[in-house]
């Protein structure tokens, strides 16, 4: 008789134990949640195609530049400037394709709905549902858990999400106009 496999499950469990939510195997503490909400993720695209024309015209300047260096010094040997300039353009043409490749990446990638728990230090969880429902309800159950101790949530199923700050929108953006040696994020 054949061995069924295990159901398999996706996500990670999101439960409330003992005044700790447990986002899978990470434990926040219910008193050092500074704060739970939703947002909407959004990639940087036009971060994303910024630095994809900057590449381009530094990968392209170098490339020139290489160029007639190597047609300037090529009186010497024309067998070795043309080794140089196929070296040349190769690396540019591999540098090209990686910042093509790296741009696609970020314009092809989708909004998130997430929801967000900030700690009163540097950590964060952040987590995705495809019901909103769900999230909104989690943001209450957990906000409510927070100013009632005995109360405890089950597991409820979440998905998880990996993404690189360098390409999405993470959190508040804020105008700040005066003072002196401020630190942050402009407006998108």
């Amino acid at each position: 008789m054949p061995l069924s496999a295990p159901p398999r499950t996706f996500g990670i469990e999101l439960r409330i134990s003992r005044r700790i939510l447990w986002v899978g195997g990470a434990a926040y503490p219910l008193e050092n949640i500074a704060r739970v909400y939703t947002f909407t993720l959004h990639p940087r695209r036009k971060d994303a195609t910024v630095r994809f024309l900057k590449n381009l015209g530094l990968i392209l300047s170098v490339a020139f530049a290489l160029t007639i260096l190597a047609g300037l010094t090529s009186l010497a040997s024309r067998e070795m400037a043309s080794s140089l300039l196929n070296f040349v353009w190769l690396g540019a043409a591999a540098a090209l394709v990686w910042s093509l490749v790296e741009w696609i990446g970020v314009l092809s990638s989708p909004s998130h709905y997430v929801l967000a728990v900030e700690t009163s230090g540097p950590s964060i969880a952040v987590v995705t549902s495809k019901d909103h429902g769900v999230l909104h309800r989690l943001v209450g159950q957990i906000t409510h858990a927070i100013d009632n101790p005995a109360v405890e949530l089950q597991g409820v199923r979440v998905d998880t999400i990996n993404i690189s700050p360098r390409n999405y929108y993470f959190g508040d953006n804020v105008n700040m106009y005066g003072g002196s040696n401020n630190v942050g994020m402009g407006t998108r």
